[in-house]
């Protein structure tokens, strides 16, 4: 992980020197000055492209415009110096996104039936054809092919998207299609090195048993018909990606922490989910499904969903209570062991969502529970303490 310290205490103490102390401050102003100048840049791209696109509203005026954008903003970087290089930048994404968004949406918009069909393969193709150039020595900088790749994979990806849509196509080619998202957006991530980009592949990873947000009760904005399904599906994640993270150089070890860390995120939604109304493990998956998935009535569906409740696992709420409880103490604790700080940070804030939750909708007027769970937290406390005593002097 990277460490965080203060270096005037560090000096004071004698730790660092001064000159070693405004050496990692300049560092770190660096980082966050280049932090701030792209995400800037990036959504004065964003929107310079979407503006252009729509103010033109014009596919020839788009093309010309885009294609001389692009021209020129290669021009810039083949031979204007270093100060004219982040215009030279702006240009060529401008430019490229243009052509790309421009066609796109006019594909869409006029060409529906055979969208999908010219988008998907053109993606792929311009994703592809920077991530060669990328690997073997660019026409441009880094960034540039990096954004460019970036915009052939999110075409790609809507083709497939918007194709599944036309054709009605659901499991399970739609899970299979929902991986492959997945998987696309942790590779390309991967290959420009932006966590972002990385951090995007939980969402379809995590949609692969339809978690999602579709429930809209009270304020909790989250619906998860598997939570059980989805968190073993997040374990093997998380444990995945702490493996390889601690097997692989820095550079390749930060992506796989943030999906463990996102991984993580999703699990306690779904354990929050089933704390609150327990879990019917399978119902949507091998069960009866929804109302929705082509009963002819209402009553139709519950008889199916009744008969199969009679025989399925069912974890109830309060066990699912106890055990997530169970969990984030361990995950806290293995954690602070093992300097996650990531993992250590999320299991501390959903620790104290689900005492919120439990407060207010389990345990409200029940004092006893309060008692029950304040003095089982003492020795719950010792013997971690006790426990990290005991790993230290092995160490040492």
């Amino acid at each position: 992980m990277h460490a965080i310290a203060d270096t005037t205490a560090l000096v004071e103490e004698g730790v660092l020197t001064p000159d070693q102390a405004r050496t990692i401050e300049a560092r770190s102003r660096e980082v966050m000055v280049s932090l701030a100048v792209n995400a800037i840049l990036c959504f004065g791209i964003i929107a310079a492209t979407a503006g252009f696109i729509f103010w033109l509203a014009d596919p020839l005026a788009v093309a010309v415009t885009g294609i001389l954008m692009l021209g020129g903003g290669l021009a810039v970087l083949a031979r204007g110096g270093e100060m004219l290089r982040m215009f030279g930048n702006s240009a060529t994404l401008i430019g490229a996104g243009m052509l790309m968004g421009g066609a796109g949406i006019e594909l869409v918009d006029k060409y529906e039936d055979i969208a999908g069909w010219v988008m998907l393969p053109a993606g792929a193709l311009v994703a592809l054809i920077c991530t060669w150039r990328w690997r073997h020595g660019a026409w441009s900088t880094g960034f540039v092919l990096g954004a460019i790749l970036l915009m052939g994979l999110a075409m790609h990806l809507a083709a497939i998207e918007l194709l599944l849509q036309q054709y009605g196509i659901g499991s399970p080619l739609r899970n299979l299609a929902l991986l492959y998202y997945a998987a696309a957006l942790a590779l390309v991530g991967w290959q420009v090195d932006v966590r972002f980009v990385t951090a995007l592949a939980i969402a379809p990873f995590a949609q692969m048993l339809e978690t999602g947000t579709g429930y809209f009760h009270a304020a909790y904005v989250f619906y998860s018909p598997e939570p059980t399904l989805t968190i073993l599906q997040m374990v093997l994640l998380i444990v995945l990606c702490v493996w390889g993270a601690s097997r692989l150089a820095e550079r390749d070890a930060r992506h796989l922490r943030i999906l463990a860390i996102l991984g993580f995120v999703v699990a306690n939604l779904c354990a929050l989910v089933g704390s609150l109304w327990g879990d019917v493990v399978g119902e949507t998956v091998w069960g009866p499904g929804r109302f929705s998935d082509g009963y002819e009535d209402w009553d139709s569906f519950s008889a199916a969903r009744d008969a199969f409740r009679d025989s399925a696992l069912f974890i109830s709420e309060n066990v699912y209570s106890v055990l997530w409880a169970v969990v984030l103490a361990a995950v806290i604790f293995w954690a602070a062991q093992r300097h996650q700080r990531g993992l250590f940070n999320a299991a501390l804030t959903f620790a104290a969502i689900h005492a919120y939750t439990q407060i207010f909708e389990s345990f409200a007027d029940e004092p006893l529970a309060y008692v029950i769970g304040g003095l089982a937290a003492i020795p719950l406390a010792w013997g971690l303490w006790r426990l990290n005593q005991w790993m230290a002097a092995k160490q040492a």
